[in-house]
């Protein structure tokens, strides 16, 4: 913690080095131009009425949804204990339940007004044995020993939320290893291997989506979820596709992504590598869903990921964009439940289709426009925003 502390200092005291010179000397100034300031979010108030779809909407299985989580949410306290009195299936009782308990506010971002992108995501069912075999030779790792994780908020109040990960070379903590890396090293690389694969592509996306089922060579099957990360950026292996004219823009789907990597097995390793973030598992009790950031259980085309910055985990969002593929409407009231490395930004939802192919078709196409609405507790103080970076 001295380190780091010193470290702090050390920052402050060069950027005070770069205070405006006099004049005959500014041209000797090595300062950088000042950074860009960082995205923020506003919440505008709205009526029900404003919100598209509103009148139309199931909003029954979304309170369903919210009761889901609305514990871990303090400033939902009160709606929440009125939630668990409502009867199930009453679809009216629900309608007026959010129509008298919430405020609609649209989301709205300072880089990119009331519009983000929408993705999808689902939970796979992949092929594995609990034991390496000839057929499965890709390790599902659990958190390995030496991957240390150190909370910067115990640093300054600045960078509260923000972790930093590594591993010890010496005395130094030094960046953890990276997928390539990880990979290269083999058997050299100390993890608990919760299971085995037979597929590096369906092991990448399973990393990817964060969670899912490996169907058993003995005919069980095993829920696995999200446990850490190696700290490294996600990048986007289609856009490295994309970039090395591999494929074009359209068919950079996870569905043309696994076409190419079956047409390409010997580009693989490499393109695989470009993303350097590893995910790392936890075994999980196979219950109504997939366990999110939140802790609960996610709910087929109820539950979306957010950027936990700008929308609180917990709350309701109503969510207006369109089917994959499609100009067809797709308005629903969602529950926030879960974060993704990918899903950064105000505007910005990974909508959760559920378990299988069928669910993994709809995400793997989805990449749509969409805007949000966040609804808060009547009278509670609105969310006050990320951590200053």
């Amino acid at each position: 913690m001295t380190h780091m502390r010193s470290l702090c200092l050390a920052l402050i005291l060069l950027a005070a080095g770069c205070a405006p010179a006099p004049p005959q000397k500014e041209a000797l100034c090595p300062c950088p131009p000042p950074k860009p300031a960082p995205e923020s979010a506003r919440y505008e108030a709205r009526s029900f009425s404003d919100l598209p779809g509103w009148r139309e909407a199931d909003l029954e299985p979304s309170l369903r949804a919210f009761l889901g989580g609305c514990a871990r949410l303090a400033a939902a306290k009160k709606a929440c204990e009125i939630a668990r009195t409502l009867p199930p299936g009453d679809e009216d009782a629900a309608r007026r339940f959010f129509d008298a308990e919430f405020v609609p506010y649209a989301v709205v971002s300072s880089e990119s007004g009331d519009t983000g992108m929408i993705t999808g995501y689902y939970e796979p069912v992949i092929e594995g044995s609990r034991t390496q075999t000839a057929v499965h030779r890709q390790p599902i790792f659990g958190v390995p020993d030496d991957l240390i994780v150190v909370d910067l908020g115990a640093v300054s109040p600045e960078t509260r939320g923000l972790r930093l990960r590594g591993r010890l070379d010496g005395r130094r903590l030094v960046p953890y290893w990276s997928r390539g890396e990880i990979d290269a090293r083999g058997n050299a690389f100390a993890a608990p291997v919760i299971a085995w694969s037979a597929d590096p592509v369906e092991l990448f996306f399973l990393q990817i989506q964060g969670s899912g089922q490996i169907q058993l060579d003995n005919g069980e099957r095993l829920r696995v979820g999200y446990a850490d990360q190696n700290g490294h950026p996600y990048r986007s292996l289609g856009r490295y596709l994309v970039e090395r004219s591999e494929m074009l823009l359209e068919q950079a789907s996870m569905q043309g992504i696994k076409a190419w990597a079956t047409a390409n097995p010997g580009k693989l390793r490499d393109a695989l590598a470009q993303n350097p973030s590893y995910v790392f598992f936890r075994e999980l009790p196979i219950t109504d869903g997939p366990i999110g950031a939140l802790s609960v259980p996610l709910q087929a085309e109820r539950s979306i990921a957010v950027d936990r910055r700008f929308v609180p985990l917990g709350a309701p969002v109503y969510l207006a964009t369109t089917y994959p593929l499609s100009d067809a409407r797709l308005e629903r009231l969602m529950a926030a439940h879960d974060t993704g490395g990918a899903i950064r930004g105000v505007v910005r939802a990974d909508f959760f289709w559920g378990t299988g192919p069928d669910a993994g078709t709809q995400a793997g196409r989805m990449r749509q426009q969409g805007r949000m609405w966040l609804l808060w507790p009547t009278g509670e103080p609105l969310p006050a925003g990320p951590a200053t970076p």
